[in-house]
């Protein structure tokens, strides 16, 4: 009962300057349980004045934060976040189950890796600030030093809106940024608890601005935001590239993935059928990196699908807050679209050998069956567009080149799994399929070291990693000559005899 009071207390408010305000807005709308469909709150629109003001406080406490704290200190403040997120884990996970759906189970899972990336954070934004390299001149000092950008706007996911906000202002903050966060409008009262944990940072470094796509909107094209960071559709995330580009703002944009699922014949196939069950339904199937196109090797189509589909039959379906494997859709339009794609699918002549529809048990919520699909080919649209749904369609293929090639047949590249034991198909699949990770015999990790990210129409820039902390920085080259001297090899004036001569 105290996350649904936490819901009322959140409810209309955004987060300014260390604390929540009720927005003056007229416009908003309501937060609905996917699983019951009962009202758990509502989010008011947050104002274009309100969003100026909370840009004007970022700006000047931004500058507070790197001038005037350490990278030590800046450490130390992270790691207190990250404790106070531990103590609130239970809280955060049943809100982000009640609010989007998913499982417990991978809600206390998304907690508890906000927790370790924000450590992770803390310290590799003191580890590198730069680079000294050999000078170019005899004598002078050069090197390099990492700065931040400034304010940067957080334009979130629904699917994971903890997780995936801790990855990025965690780099932010490591990097001496202000952030202000516009939160997925079916995660949004998860999210304003979620910045209770920033308590322990100077007020106005952290923010949260409520509302629909105009917030964001608002904060892409402000000119006191000094950068991006988008996780979202790709009509959305173009028109965000487009726009930080016409303002020569940095820009972090993570669009859709359609991530291929190689399996060959030497695979272990129970672990590969486990695997490829978890890579498709997995948060209802709602992640980027979701296994949407599985290709099997011809030898073992069959065997395969046989065991996939008895795991897929194993799969237990209900709210989140029980004992099961798998959540509702997160809204009656996700389901509406996902429904459409399947019905599309079932047109161009796949056949869903076991799903398909909606659980017979339940008389609401947004539930729908995990579903195998057979007899399909990489020309449907399915094979060509992100479901972000728990569909898993099979395309049977007749050797290693034939399932890489199609594999790379796509406008996405964000991630690629394999499952073999064969060495060199390993070492292939790692060199030549594309995509910005890929996961052998391993599929849908992370590594907080590492970067995450992807290329085509998945999107551009990394989260994670040095890299993932260097999107929020800029690098500035400084030159010293200690001595002051004087640089005769190339000023005024010119040597005569280096001057132009026609003679041979």
């Amino acid at each position: 009962m105290q996350t649904l009071k936490e819901f009322k207390n959140m409810s209309d408010r955004f987060y300014f300057d260390g604390d929540f305000h009720k927005s003056e807005s007229i416009e908003g709308f309501k937060v609905i349980d996917p699983a019951t469909e009962v009202v758990l709150g509502s989010v008011l629109e947050t104002t274009n004045s309100e969003i100026d003001m909370m840009i004007d406080r970022s700006n000047t406490v931004q500058k507070i934060w790197w001038k005037d704290h350490s990278a030590v200190d800046r450490a130390h403040k992270m790691h207190e976040v990250a404790s106070k997120i531990e103590t609130m884990k239970h809280l955060l996970a049943e809100s982000l189950t009640r609010e989007m759906g998913k499982p417990y189970k991978e809600s206390l899972d998304e907690v508890d890796w906000c927790v370790h990336s924000l450590r992770y954070s803390a310290e590799i934004g003191r580890s590198d600030m730069g680079r000294v390299m050999g000078p170019a001149v005899s004598g002078q000092f050069h090197y390099t030093i990492k700065q931040p950008v400034g304010t940067v706007a957080f334009i979130m996911p629904f699917n994971f809106p903890l997780v995936l906000l801790a990855w990025e202002a965690g780099a932010a903050l490591a990097g001496g940024n202000a952030c202000i966060v516009k939160p997925s409008e079916y995660t949004t009262l998860t999210t304003l608890l979620f910045a209770q944990a920033f308590d322990h940072l100077p007020k106005g470094l952290f923010q949260v601005a409520p509302g629909s796509g105009s917030v964001g909107d608002y904060l892409v094209k402000h000119t006191d935001t000094h950068g991006v960071a988008f996780t979202g559709s790709i009509p959305v995330g173009r028109a965000v590239s487009r726009s930080c580009g016409d303002l020569m703002k940095p820009a972090l944009i993570e669009t859709s993935g359609n991530d291929p699922f190689l399996i060959m014949p030497s695979a272990t196939l129970d672990i590969a059928a486990r695997a490829a069950a978890f890579s498709a339904y997995m948060n209802c199937g709602q992640i980027c990196v979701s296994a949407e196109r599985f290709f099997v090797h011809e030898k073992i189509h069959d065997q395969f699908v046989e065991l996939l589909v008895e795991e897929t039959k194993k799969i237990r379906i209900g709210n989140g807050l029980d004992k099961v494997d798998m959540g509702p859709l997160v809204s009656s339009k996700e389901r509406d679209r996902y429904e459409s794609l399947l019905s599309n699918a079932s047109n161009q002549g796949a056949n869903a050998i076991v799903g398909g529809g909606r659980p017979a048990e339940f008389n609401q919520g947004w539930f729908v069956e995990a579903t195998v699909l057979i007899d399909c080919n990489s020309e449907m649209d399915i094979f060509n567009n992100e479901s972000f749904g728990p569909v898993a369609p099979i395309c049977k293929v007749s050797d290693f080149d034939e399932a890489l090639t199609l594999a790379n047949n796509s406008k996405y590249a964000l991630g690629a799994n394999i499952y073999t034991r064969d060495l060199k198909e390993s070492i292939r699949a790692t060199e030549e399929l594309d995509g910005g990770m890929v996961w052998v015999n391993a599929p849908l990790l992370d590594n907080d070291a590492g970067p995450f990210g992807g290329s085509k129409m998945s999107g551009i820039g990394r989260q994670l990693g040095p890299e993932g902390i260097d999107t929020f920085r800029e690098t500035k080259m400084i030159m010293i000559d200690p001595e002051s001297s004087s640089q005769d090899f190339w000023w005024f004036p010119y040597a005569d005899e280096e001057m132009y001569s026609n003679e041979k």
